[in-house]
């Protein structure tokens, strides 16, 4: 059933329910998880990705930053065969992130197909197995952000979806609408990238987990505010995972409309295992880093 073209008469089956106390529409952010965004969090969605290599999916996990929860992303390797949203979504449903500090709380579904129409939208009809975790109406919601962002990176990368236009998503469940996702939200309604999900700070390259040739590495990431100030710090991790702090330093995230927020950090490094940490610096309290986001990789 993976990589199913759907008709597009699905599109219009089944009905929204009336809203119910402690249930959210996909549609429609609730007031549990934009309260919940801290000062320095991002008031924007991701910019939609790039065209790619084919045979790189981008996938979007949950991760924590101190006490907030945001969406970060990996590109892992995928089989070309497959419809490139359906296999980022398969990647995202039954596979576990590279980084140990993400987690997903979606299952790995019986079936999985999806399908775009000529007006950027992207429809997924997935089994209800997929859900079969138990979590909160927030983590819910991320978790449907999370859905929504994969599937929207992978039809841009892919050069399927106009990328200067609105992409929405509409998920249904074994092949109907009004299906209550987590138990606490319904879905069927066309749904965007939402404000404040993505984290605010992420480390694109490298991954987790890497091996990279020595000398002059390069760290690329991306922060939510153009022209915003960073503060990197490069640690020695020896054999017993003590972490020794080894460079920093301090950077500017782009401002160029083209790129904005991008920021790289050329580092000389020998041979070993290294930890890489980036955060946004609080305007006036240059000491204090907000949300950050770490990278282990090794150097060979």
């Amino acid at each position: 059933m993976l990589g199913l073209i759907l008709p597009a008469a699905l599109l219009l089956s089944g009905c929204v329910a009336t809203p119910q106390p402690g249930i959210t529409d996909s549609g429609s952010p609730s007031q549990s998880v934009s309260g919940e965004v801290p000062a320095g969090a991002p008031t924007t969605s991701a910019p939609l990705e790039t065209t790619q290599a084919a045979n790189k999916a981008p996938v979007y996990w949950i991760g924590r930053s101190n006490d907030s929860v945001f969406l970060y992303r990996e590109f892992r390797d995928v089989p070309e065969q497959d419809n490139p949203v359906t296999r980022a979504l398969k990647v995202m449903m039954s596979q576990k992130p590279l980084d140990p500090d993400f987690f997903t709380p979606w299952q790995n579904p019986k079936k999985l197909a999806t399908s775009i129409s000529g007006k950027n939208v992207i429809t997924v009809d997935v089994s209800a197995d997929a859900f079969n975790s138990n979590v909160d109406a927030a983590m819910a919601e991320r978790a449907v952000q999370q859905l929504v962002y994969t599937a929207t990176a992978a039809g841009a990368s892919a050069g399927l979806i106009d990328s200067g236009q609105q992409i929405q998503v509409v998920v249904l469940v074994d092949g109907h609408t009004d299906y209550l996702a987590f138990n606490h939200v319904r879905l069927g309604s066309p749904t965007s990238r939402r404000m404040g999900m993505v984290a605010p700070v992420w480390i694109i390259d490298p991954q987790e987990g890497a091996s990279v040739d020595g000398g002059a590495v390069k760290i690329n990431g991306r922060s939510t505010v153009p022209g915003g100030k960073l503060h990197w710090e490069v640690l020695r991790v020896d054999g017993s995972n003590a972490k020794t702090p080894y460079l920093d330093g301090s950077a500017t995230a782009s401002a160029d409309t083209a790129r904005p927020g991008a920021f790289t950090l050329p580092v000389n490094l020998g041979p070993g295992t290294y930890e890489v940490r980036v955060s946004q610096l609080e305007a006036g309290i240059p000491a204090q880093d907000l949300t950050p986001d770490t990278r282990g990789f090794t150097v060979k």
